[in-house]
């Protein structure tokens, strides 16, 4: 029953985003919350997680929440469950690409979606950046551990800015969130 639930919802997160992972990232977090499958601090620990692994993040989150809950079995269907609905859809465009291509509704609704995609990337932003910058809520937006995660954030904004390879930024990201982990106050 997980795995139809599994295959279910996440069929419905692929099928009604469009823009890719990050604007997955609302629907997937309302989901996997309401029905109780991890809390926000576990799904924004293995964001951290996907990001630095290879693959699509969709793919990455579903597989990982399926094998959570069901095991391989449950991995296998909500990672088919987020794939299908953009692999049924990009046949569908491939078959009638001239005609979609030529239409003015077609253009006009992709003129449409891209703020849209834009605001949701945006909200997945503010949503995990609380569960990172503040765990407990907004009073406790003082202290050590914010801190340490917002001069990890500047800095690898400023690497970023300056050109330095995005693995160069995990790893570093990683070994910081590490030094921060040891040296902090008991």
């Amino acid at each position: 029953m997980i795995c139809l639930e599994l295959f279910v919802t996440f069929f419905k997160i692929g099928l009604f985003t469009i823009g890719g992972g990050y604007a997955m990232l609302p629907l997937i977090q309302a989901d996997v919350q309401a029905h109780g499958w991890m809390t926000a601090e576990e799904l924004v620990n293995f964001i951290a997680v996907s990001e630095s692994t290879p693959g699509p993040f969709a793919v990455n989150v579903s597989t990982y929440v399926g094998a959570e809950l069901a095991g391989l079995p449950g991995a296998l269907c909500a990672t088919l469950g987020v794939v299908l609905p953009s692999f049924l859809i990009i046949l569908l465009v491939a078959r009638f690409y001239a005609a979609f291509r030529a239409s003015a509704a077609v253009s006009g609704a992709m003129s449409g979606l891209r703020p849209a995609v834009i605001g949701m990337i945006g909200a997945a932003a503010v949503s995990v950046g609380q569960t990172v910058f503040a765990p407990d809520g907004v009073q406790a937006l003082a202290g050590y551990p914010l801190a340490c995660s917002l001069a990890i954030f500047v800095l690898m904004a400023f690497l970023t800015h300056r050109k330095l390879h995005p693995i160069a930024i995990i790893l570093l990201s990683a070994l910081l969130g590490i030094a921060a982990g040891y040296l902090r106050p008991m």
